[in-house]
C-alpha cells in the first residue's frame, strides 16, 4: 500500500495533539541554519524551557531543536489534564518512565515504546504555528512519517495499536515497512539492517530532482539507506545534530 492510500486511514491516539519531534541539537544555530537551507521557517516559541530552544516547520513537519534533551528523537504530544490522562494510559498498560505534576511545575511525562523510542506529554504548548500565508515548500519533498529501524515487529505493531494508531498492512517494497497512522503524525517500522538509527522520511516523485537540487546547494547525500533503494533517486541526509533525513522516489 503507498502512503497516498493512508493519508486517510486515520484514528484520534489517546495521546492528545502532536506538537513536535523533539530533537536533541546542541549547536542550535548550526541545525537552524540547516533546516532553513531546505526550505524550513522558525515558529515563535514561548519561555516554557530554561534551555535553549528552537522550532522549525515546513507547514507539516515540526522539529523542535532543544539545547538539552535525555532522548533523541522525541515524540512530543500535547495533552491537556495531563494527570487524569496518564492514569488512563496506565490503565491500558503504559509504563511511565518519568512524571512531573504540581503548580510550580511544567506538567510533562515520559514512556518508552518497546523499541526505545521515547514519547514525550505536555500540558500545554510550547511554541505558536508561524503564520504562513501559503504552504512552506521544502526541499526535501512531503513529509510521510518518523521511521524506527526495528527487530520485533509485533511488539511494536501491539504496542502502538493499543494506544490508537491504526497499523496498516507491512510493504515489501522498496523494503520491509509497517506504518503506524494517527490523525497528525505517522510512525513507521522500518526492518532493515542498514538503517541504524530513527529517520524523518519525506518522499516526491521527482526526488532525483529534488537531490540535484540539494547537491547544487551544497549538502552531501549520504547512501546510508536500505540496499534495495536506488542512491540516483534516494538519499540520506545527515543534520548537524545528527538527524537522518531519508528522502524516498515515490510512486504516487
Amino acid at each position: 500500500m503507498s502512503f497516498g492510500e493512508t493519508r486517510g486511514a486515520h484514528a484520534q491516539a489517546p495521546l492528545g495533539r502532536f506538537l513536535e519531534i523533539s530533537l536533541h541539537a546542541p549547536e542550535i544555530q548550526e541545525s537552524l541554519e540547516f533546516y532553513e537551507s531546505l526550505g524550513f521557517v522558525q515558529a515563535p516559541v514561548g519561555e516554557t524551557w530554561t534551555h535553549a530552544y528552537a522550532v522549525v516547520t515546513d507547514g507539516r513537519l515540526f522539529l523542535g531543536l532543544h539545547g538539552t534533551l535525555a532522548a533523541t528523537p522525541t515524540l512530543t504530544f500535547v495533552l491537556p489534564q495531563l494527570e487524569r490522562s496518564v492514569q488512563r494510559l496506565k490503565d491500558m498498560g503504559v509504563s511511565f518512565d518519568s512524571e512531573s505534576f504540581g503548580d510550580d511545575t511544567f506538567n510533562a511525562a515520559t514512556f518508552r515504546d518497546p523499541a526505545g523510542l521515547t514519547v514525550q506529554l505536555l500540558e500545554a504548548r510550547t511554541f505558536s504555528p508561524p503564520p504562513l500565508d501559503s504552504p512552506v515548500t521544502s526541499v526535501c519533498g512531503y513529509f510521510t512519517e518518523l521511521g524506527m529501524p526495528v527487530r520485533e515487529l509485533a511488539a511494536i505493531r501491539a504496542f502502538w495499536e493499543a494506544i490508537g494508531f491504526v497499523a496498516l498492512d507491512e510493504q515489501a517494497e522498496p523494503f520491509a515497512r509497517t506504518t503506524l497512522t494517527s490523525e497528525l503524525l505517522n510512525v513507521a517500522a522500518y526492518r532493515s539492517r542498514a538503517l541504524r538509527h530513527p529517520v524523518l522520511t519525506f518522499e516526491d516523485r521527482d526526488m532525483r530532482e529534488r537531490l540535484a537540487r540539494l547537491r547544487e546547494r551544497g549538502h552531501s547525500v549520504s547512501d546510508e539507506m536500505p540496499d534495495a533503494l536506488d542512491a540516483a533517486t534516494n538519499g540520506v541526509l545527515v543534520a548537524p545534530e545528527g538527524t537522518r533525513l531519508l528522502l524516498l522516489q515515490s510512486e504516487d
